[in-house]
Order: structure tokens, then sequence, then C-alpha cells
């Protein structure tokens, strides 16, 4: 009789560890999504590198807001060169941000200045 009650027990730990896996996550709504959303809808685009240190503290910036971002990838996926995007646009360093006006801004942007450069409301 303890025998079937621990299988039991394993079949429903079992069954409730693979409901947690295949339940979908959700995604919490963030302070940035519409300042992300902005930037985007802004013109403004952020060049960078799944390898760039900068490019990651740029993004982390924004947390789970990352999503939003006008983000293009532009190295290949070794690692090893740029992709044609960004070779056209004459990104040489990453993260690079170019914005509707033309202007550009090299390195990690403060979400204050990006504020400034795309008119877009930062949340306190």
């Amino acid at each position: 009789m303890k025998k079937n009650i621990w299988i039991v027990v394993i079949i429903l730990f079992m069954a409730f560890v693979v409901w947690l896996i295949m339940t979908p996550k959700r995604v919490v709504a963030s302070k940035l999504d519409g300042f992300a959303t902005c930037i985007k809808d802004s013109g403004a685009t952020f060049y960078g590198a799944f390898w760039c240190p900068h490019c990651q503290a740029q993004k982390k910036m924004f947390g789970t807001s990352e999503r939003f971002l006008p983000y293009v990838e532009c190295s290949t996926p070794d690692g090893s060169g740029q992709l044609q995007v960004c070779k056209d646009k004459k990104i040489t360093g990453y993260p690079t941000w170019i914005f509707k006006d033309g202007t550009t801004l090299n390195g990690e942007i403060s979400l204050v200045d990006l504020a400034k450069q795309t008119s877009c409301v930062l949340p306190q």
C-alpha cells in the first residue's frame, strides 16, 4: 500500500513539474515599456553586437523593456564579421544609435540623453 502511495506522489510531482515547464511565462509590464516604444516610434535605431559588453549594458538599462528597442544585430553569428545592413550604415563601433534626423551617437547613451534626442518622456 505504501508503495502505491509513493508512486502516486511521484506521478503528481512529475505532472506538476511538466505543468510548470509548459505554462507560458508572463512578462510583467515595466515602467520603461512606453519609453522604449517611443524611442522605436521616433525613428531611432540601436546597432550593436551580441558579444559587445557596452551593448549588453545599454540593453540592461531598459530591463525587460529591452524587447521594445529598435535593435539591429550587426555581428555575424560566429562573431567574426559584420552583417551587410551595418556595413551599409557605416557602423564602425558598438553600440551606435542613429536617429531620424541623421544624428549618430556612439557608446552607451544615458536614458536622459536618449529622451532628449528622441523627445520621448522618461518616466520617473
